[in-house]
C-alpha cells in the first residue's frame, strides 16, 4: 500500500520562489490537509460535544519569504483558532508533526499555564512526545529529554512572558512518515490526539491559585 505522505510533499519546503512554492503546496499537499481537516475536525466533535471546525493555512499574509511549514488546524470556532488551544496536523521539510498548541495570541494563557503547573497531566504521556516553546521553529525536545523541570520551564515561560508559548504532541521524521499508509497515519494520529485531549481539557478548567515558582 502505498505510503500516505512522501517525498514530494516534503520536498514541496525546497521549491524555490513565493509565487512557485504556493503553488506546489496548493497543488501536492492542501488536498491532504483539508482531508485529514474533515476527518478530525469530527473526531474532536466526537470526543469533545462540541462542533470543531478545520483551518487549513493559507499563508495569505505572505508577500516575499515562501512559508517553511504548513498545516492544518482544528478549533471551535469557524472564524479562527489562534486565540484558543488548538491541534494541529503540519509539517516542515524535516517532518509530520501532531501537536495540541497555545500559542502567544491566546488571552488566556497566563491561566493556562497555571492549570498545567497545578497539574499531573503532562506525567501522564509517552516520554517519546515532545514540547517546545515556539511554534515558528520545527525544534523540540522529548519530555523525556526535558524532564520535569524542563516541562516546568516552558510553563513558566508561557505564563510570564507575553510571546510564551506551548506546543505539545508527537513528531515524524520525513522518513517515518513516509512508512505510513493512509489507515496507519490515521491511525497514529488519532492515537496520539486522544492522548493529547486531557491536556486540552485541563488546559480550559478554571483558573487556578498561582503556584509561586
Amino acid at each position: 500500500m502505498k505510503p500516505y505522505w512522501n517525498e514530494q510533499d516534503f520536498e514541496v519546503f525546497n521549491t524555490p520562489g513565493l509565487d512557485a512554492r504556493m503553488s506546489a503546496l496548493t497543488d501536492i499537499v492542501r488536498p491532504k490537509f483539508e482531508e485529514l481537516g474533515i476527518e478530525f475536525s469530527s473526531f474532536f466533535s466526537r470526543k469533545t460535544g462540541n462542533e470543531f471546525f478545520p483551518h487549513v493555512a493559507k499563508h495569505m499574509r505572505r508577500t516575499v519569504n515562501p512559508p517553511n511549514d504548513s498545516w492544518v488546524a482544528f478549533a471551535p470556532f469557524k472564524r479562527g483558532y489562534k486565540a484558543v488551544p488548538h491541534f494541529q496536523i503540519g509539517m516542515w521539510e524535516s517532518h509530520v508533526f501532531i501537536i495540541l498548541a497555545v500559542i502567544y495570541e491566546a488571552p488566556n494563557k497566563t491561566a493556562m499555564a497555571q492549570n498545567l503547573l497545578h497539574s499531573d497531566v503532562l506525567q501522564q504521556l509517552p516520554t517519546d512526545f515532545t514540547a517546545s516553546g515556539d511554534h515558528m521553529k520545527p525544534q523540540s525536545n522529548t519530555l523525556y529529554e526535558l524532564g520535569d523541570a524542563g516541562i516546568e520551564k516552558l510553563l513558566i515561560r508561557l505564563r510570564n512572558v507575553k510571546k510564551g508559548e506551548f506546543v505539545i504532541g508527537r513528531h515524524l521524521t520525513r522518513e517515518q512518515a513516509a512508512s505510513l499508509n493512509k489507515e496507519q497515519f490515521f491511525q497514529f494520529t488519532e492515537e496520539t490526539f486522544q492522548a493529547l485531549l486531557p491536556v486540552y481539557t485541563a488546559l480550559l478548567q478554571p483558573a487556578k491559585e498561582p503556584v509561586s515558582r
